[in-house]
């Protein structure tokens, strides 16, 4: 007789395993079959569960074993977690690959997400007392993780009460006691880690408004389409127009204390280069390597496409673990339109009515699940202290078309929107981030911290910029038709200064060191040597110089080669002699 938290297989559809006899609640994990393989309850209709299986299902037949946990799929979070590379389920893929000795992961295979054999110094917070009362987010102690991340061990949420004792600082496992938490006649046994539902968002005090620019060190992203701190953004671009080296330098270069990568349905050997690249990789503002403050989840096309909903929903839940010790979190999704057509996928399996392009009625509102765990909050317990979690995704529409419904659905949850375009790809324009496209609502909200930044220069230069811009588009098409020898001076002025615009500021080259990054500071100092120069150009056409003479300027060419010189050199003589060039050399235009 079958008990109840047990039952049976009753029909297999791919990654999809109905079963009878079993009485599970929503999202409960269960053990699907003899090996015992992983899955999540996503629908139950009469006595009939529908479970969505991470792992592969061949040779799983009707009547085989299906064994409910009581559980929902949950995280395990703790030190251990920097530098770590986790599948969908968060299992160590370094770990699987010494026990398997194979390049795949075996189905079936269960290994503990934190290595339950190694122990951490633990450093107890010297102003907590036995006696106290504390609550969730109270910090307790301190582990050095990482050179680079101090590991805040919280009372995790949920948990209150009077602090009946606190261990002294030494080694200790992850599953060891190191503190006890007693309210009423009930106990609470605090450890080095704690479990959490990937489904359910962590809680926090109160939620606060943007303010602080997250530096990206991509100069068209951080001075013409900011990204706040706590920000949401999507990146949708075809194939070929650089999504993927757009995330990873991104998620390199980020001014954030910690970094998620989650390659989600992407190709194994793309993975393969971001990590490569990640171990070889130094920190520039902190002189450490990368993986010291980074966290990969790596659930490459080949993987089970049902494991592609875990892993965007673990990556956010271990973003939230770190923003609720007041650190900046940058967590990056590659690619939402892999996950999506998973959940097209399971949808079509489940025989349940599509929407537009055979993708769920319900796919814009798993979307908002993900974008709306983002946010700068306040968060629970003492000592008070602010965090951030920032989310960027990339989308993938076939052939690049931005109509389809994964972008639009994805479009009315993020703030920042940075379209990519092919032909500026095919151009070798990298970043190829169409400005005429893009979008920032975080201008309002960071333009205080440029300005301070900028002796309120920022937001003036950036709007003479994009006008230059936009009007170079509105000529492109007389451009075609009459050549640009045809067009008056100012016209001819404005195209070269757009051309400045966009090769000398917005193109980087992540193969060049110094212009791989670019600190606020230098995408200004550009900025500021470009409305210098124009604003000398306008007064010489004005005065009836020709604007090829003007192309001829040394200054024009010093203005190029600005982005390849280090911050201390501009800041030192060369932005000096740039400026003194251009008024030296426009002086003696117009005598």
């Amino acid at each position: 007789m079958l008990l109840e938290t047990s039952g049976r297989i009753y029909r297999v559809a791919g990654p999809l395993v109905v079963a009878e006899g079993l009485k599970p609640m929503m999202y409960e994990v269960v053990y699907v079959g003899e090996e015992g393989l992983v899955g999540e309850v996503i629908a139950i209709r009469g006595d009939k569960s529908y479970i969505q299986v991470y792992e592969d299902t061949t040779g799983l037949t009707p009547g085989e074993k299906v064994v409910a946990t009581g559980k929902l799929l949950s995280a395990e979070l703790g030190p251990g977690l920097i530098g770590s590379i986790y599948d969908g389920l968060q299992r160590p893929e370094k770990v699987i690959g010494e026990i398997t000795k194979d390049i795949f992961i075996r189905r079936g295979l269960k290994v503990s997400a934190l290595d339950r054999s190694r122990k951490w110094y633990f450093e107890r917070e010297k102003s907590l007392n036995v006696g106290e009362k504390v609550e969730a987010g109270y910090i307790i102690g301190y582990v050095r993780e990482t050179p680079i991340v101090i590991h805040k061990i919280m009372i995790p949420p949920g948990v209150s009460g009077i602090l009946k004792w606190i261990a002294n600082d030494g080694e200790y496992l992850v599953e060891d006691t190191v503190a006890v938490v007693e309210k009423g006649a009930s106990k609470y046994d605090v450890k080095l880690y704690q479990v959490w539902p990937i489904r359910v968002p962590r809680p926090f005090k109160d939620k606060l408004d943007p303010g602080e620019p997250l530096i990206t060190g991509l100069r068209v992203i951080d001075y013409m389409f900011p990204l706040s701190k706590g920000g949401k953004a999507a990146i949708p671009g075809g194939f070929g127009t650089g999504k993927t080296v757009a995330l990873q330098e991104i998620t390199k270069w980020s001014h954030a204390d910690i970094a998620v990568f989650v390659g989600c349905g992407e190709r194994g050997n793309e993975m393969s280069d971001a990590l490569t690249s990640f171990l070889k990789l130094m920190d520039p503002r902190r002189n450490r390597p990368m993986m010291e403050r980074s966290v990969f989840i790596a659930n490459t096309s080949n993987m089970p496409v049902a494991a592609r909903e875990t892993s965007v929903f673990l990556g956010v839940t271990i973003g939230e673990y770190f923003r609720d010790m007041g650190y900046d979190v940058i967590m990056v999704a590659d690619s939402t339109s892999r996950w999506a057509e998973a959940m097209r996928e399971i949808s079509g399996r489940m025989e349940e009515m599509p929407g537009e392009e055979g993708f769920p009625a319900y796919l814009s509102s798993r979307l908002a699940e993900f974008y709306e765990r983002a946010g700068r909050i306040v968060t629970l317990g003492k000592p008070e202290r602010v965090g951030s979690l920032t989310l960027i995704g990339a989308v993938s529409p076939p052939g690049g078309d931005f109509s389809e419904p994964v972008v639009r659905g994805t479009v009315r949850y993020v703030q920042s929107f940075y379209a990519l375009d092919y032909g500026l790809a095919t151009r070798r324009h990298f970043p190829a981030v169409n400005w005429l496209l893009s979008y920032s609502l975080y201008i309002s909200y960071v333009k205080d911290w440029w300005n301070k930044l900028t002796d309120n220069e920022w937001e003036s230069y950036r709007e003479v910029a994009m006008k230059i811009l936009q009007r170079e588009a509105e000529l492109s098409d007389i451009v075609r038709i009459v050549g640009p020898e045809a067009l008056p001076e100012d016209d001819k002025l404005t195209l070269e200064i757009a051309r400045m615009i966009r090769e000398d500021l917005l193109q980087q080259s992540a193969y060049v060191p110094t212009d791989a990054y670019s600190p606020p500071e230098k995408d200004h100092l550009i900025m500021k040597a470009i409305i210098t120069f124009y604003n000398k150009a306008r007064y010489g056409v004005s005065e009836g110089i020709p604007v090829a003479k003007i192309r001829e300027l040394k200054s024009r060419t010093m203005i190029a080669r600005m982005k390849y010189h280090t911050l201390d050199d501009l800041k030192g003589k060369i932005f000096k002699e740039v400026i003194e060039t251009i008024e030296r050399e426009f002086s003696e235009l117009l005598r």
